[in-house]
């Protein structure tokens, strides 16, 4: 017998939104870590937040609606509201009930600069990585290094001379007399640099004055982009520290010294990284630290590797080195499925803080898919 279309919709619903989600379902596991991790911030809350007036929307749900804009690739907070309409599933996990109403969008605008910031992304990643369950899996003693350049929002057309003055005169962009040669008294238009060559030194974006031009390579086209960086332990592949800064030419290297000298533990450590670390003042600095560098030898370096046999002579450095891989995947989430290919965000610290909110979500990926078994017994 055929079935009749119903067309008006029953009036209740008798089946809660938890039991609509599947128990088997990942970000079962991953609200559970980042519930654990946000009661642990409560205190920080607290003192942001002023003890009268009318509420405000919990600043957990706000933090959790981030993450969800993260592992989903969501490309505006607008677009994420939109999804939260609807989708019981990202109600559930943020902590709305189906007849809540939805925020507006400029929430997200106005508590950016009290909960998005680089402090409270530092203590969310060490609350997630300090929990209880999560320590044993964390290496005390072997890490990596890397960086990778992050794309600002800021096109070569903002970029200004810094002493204010005018650019020469273009070229002819055609054939006849004086083909070539500038033209007097004639002026560039918006985003033409023809017969100059820009630098750091002479051009800043009026965009975003803190981004700076960097390339990856001689093949790759030089971008107006900010340095992020991680400390990995080699236990699990969890990112245990990030930063990000401006994209200078040692901003690797500076970086890495700062995170290793911050690493918790007066104890001998190792630490893998690639060739652009093969440095002598590096090694150096990292020994001085108590800190074993395994870092790939760069044997086309004027001078030749700062790396040698005392080094690689033992098992641990190919396996340091064989290690430090998996920090490649850390890059390739964030800008492929976490949509940072391009950051939408001006300014280092903003930069900072959606660095450091992308690094979270990469590491409740991972613990998740590791807590996985132990929690399917449970």
């Amino acid at each position: 017998m055929r079935g009749q279309q119903e067309r008006s919709g029953s009036l209740f619903s008798y089946v809660s939104i938890e039991e609509r989600i599947p128990s088997s379902h990942p970000l079962r596991r991953i609200r559970k870590l980042a519930d654990q991790a946000l009661d642990r911030l409560n205190p920080t809350f607290c003192r942001l937040y002023a003890s009268e007036g009318r509420p405000s929307v919990p600043p957990e749900q706000l933090l959790l609606a981030s993450l969800l804009q993260a592992f989903y690739g969501i490309r505006s907070e607008r677009l994420l509201l939109e999804q939260l309409h609807y989708n019981l599933l990202f109600r559930w996990f943020v902590g709305l009930s189906p007849d809540d109403p939805i925020w507006h969008p400029t929430t997200f605008t106005k508590n950016r600069d009290r909960l998005l910031n680089d402090d409270v992304m530092g203590l969310f990643l060490e609350k997630l990585m300090g929990a209880p369950e999560v320590k044993p899996l964390l290496s005390d003693d072997h890490f990596s290094v890397d960086g990778t350049l992050l794309q600002a929002w800021a096109s070569h057309a903002s970029l200004k001379r810094i002493d204010g003055q005018e650019d020469p005169p273009p070229p002819p962009t055609g054939p006849g007399e004086g083909f070539g040669a500038p033209k007097e008294g004639r002026k560039r238009a918006k985003g033409d640099f023809r017969g100059i060559k820009l630098s750091n030194e002479t051009h800043r974006s009026s965009t975003d004055p803190e981004a700076l031009l960097a390339r990856k390579s001689n093949a790759h086209p030089a971008q107006l982009s900010y340095r992020g960086h991680v400390l990995m332990e080699n236990r699990h592949d969890l990112i245990v520290d990030c930063r990000v800064t401006k994209a200078t030419g040692t901003g690797e290297r500076d970086a890495a010294q700062g995170m290793a000298a911050d690493s918790a533990g007066a104890h001998q450590k190792t630490i893998g990284a690639d060739k652009n670390y093969d440095t002598k003042g590096f090694v150096a600095e990292m020994r001085r630290l108590g800190v074993t560098p395994h870092v790939a030898q760069n044997t086309a370096r004027s001078g030749g590797s700062a790396i040698d046999a005392r080094t690689t002579r033992h098992v641990g450095y190919a396996k340091s080195i064989n290690a430090r891989r998996g920090i490649e995947k850390v890059f390739g989430w964030i800008k492929a499925f976490g949509g940072l290919r391009q950051f939408k965000l001006r300014g280092q610290e903003n930069v900072s803080a959606v660095f450091g909110l992308h690094v979270i979500a990469y590491n409740l990926i991972r613990l998740g898919n590791l807590f996985k078994p132990a929690l399917e017994v449970a």
